[in-house]
């Protein structure tokens, strides 16, 4: 189990990527809110029907909820959809290079969030690999937008790149209460506490996202379920990210699990490379070898 988290966050940041590319997509057609709702409303099918597999097929024992698992769960479902919905606006942000970088300003945050809320502190070690990430994620993100690292340093406080930190705020506090509700449920393990986080956070999230929709945005409700066929493969594919994300934060400290899901990055630059026969940016490599530097430190020590 000490090791598994590694798989799976790979494999979930595999899939966001998947997510992430259908949800943009979606983003022309519904907008910033029916983008968002995609990701809970066609998301928590597959959730629950991943809880009753494990619960029917593997005999594992339904967790009771208690306070502290709905008070994490309420969090970081909130926390979560306001999130999103700042990364999906910066999609069509002026600065958008300078914006999402700094969304991912989400790790560095979201290991103070971890220390603040539930008193795991990460080594120093582990601190100099998220950071050496960090930096390559900026060198990326500057090679690949229009927005060189002078822009990004300078532009902290225009209104895309405070978007950004407040996104990366935002995910960052949902991670640590994925990890605080999960482990504060107990039971047979971390698998079923995992799913069963999962399950009652994306109905959460449906709930309040369908009422908010229908009272301020009915036509953009009735959109999304006219597009039905790519928003199930958003949520589809979103689930079961989010399958591997919850286990793997419930495993282990869920700062370091964000740090090792930069590898997402990496993924959707060699996709580039072998789908669409881009070339690399010398940035863009620097930044790579500086990502897998920080997550190799990350693992390794």
């Amino acid at each position: 189990m000490t090791f598994l988290w590694i798989p799976l966050t790979i494999a979930a940041a595999f899939l966001q990527n998947v997510r992430s590319a259908l949800q943009k997509h979606l983003k022309g057609r519904l907008g910033t809110t029916g983008a968002t709702f995609v990701r809970f409303g066609y998301g928590f099918p597959v959730a629950i029907l991943y809880l009753v597999v494990l619960i029917i097929v593997f005999d594992f024992e339904l967790p009771a909820p208690n306070p502290s698992f709905i008070g994490f769960v309420i969090m970081g479902g909130l926390a979560q959809i306001t999130a999103t919905a700042l990364l999906v606006t910066l999609f069509d942000a002026r600065n958008f290079a300078v914006g999402t970088t700094y969304s991912k300003t989400e790790t560095v945050q979201a290991a103070v969030f971890a220390l603040i809320f539930l008193g795991e502190s990460i080594s120093l070690t582990a601190t100099l690999g998220i950071l050496v990430s960090l930096v390559g994620v900026i060198a990326i993100s500057a090679a690949k937008g229009q927005a060189g690292l002078g822009s990004i340093a300078k532009g902290w406080t225009n209104r895309a790149a405070l978007t950004g930190l407040a996104s990366g705020a935002f995910f960052g506090i949902a991670a640590i209460s994925v990890r605080g509700g999960s482990l504060s449920l107990g039971g047979d393990g971390f698998l079923v506490q995992a799913a069963y986080t999962l399950a009652v956070m994306l109905i959460f999230q449906t709930i309040i996202m369908a009422t908010y929709m229908a009272i301020r945005h009915a036509s953009e409700l009735r959109e999304v379920l006219a597009s039905w066929r790519i928003a199930m493969w958003v949520g589809a594919s979103g689930a079961v990210a989010s399958i591997g994300w919850f286990t793997a934060m419930t495993i282990q400290n869920a700062a370091l699990v964000r740090a090792l899901g930069q590898v997402e990055l990496v993924f959707t630059i060699i996709a580039s490379v072998v789908v669409f026969r881009e070339k690399i940016a010398r940035m863009e490599m620097i930044g790579i070898v500086l990502v897998v530097g920080g997550i190799l430190i990350l693992l390794l020590f």
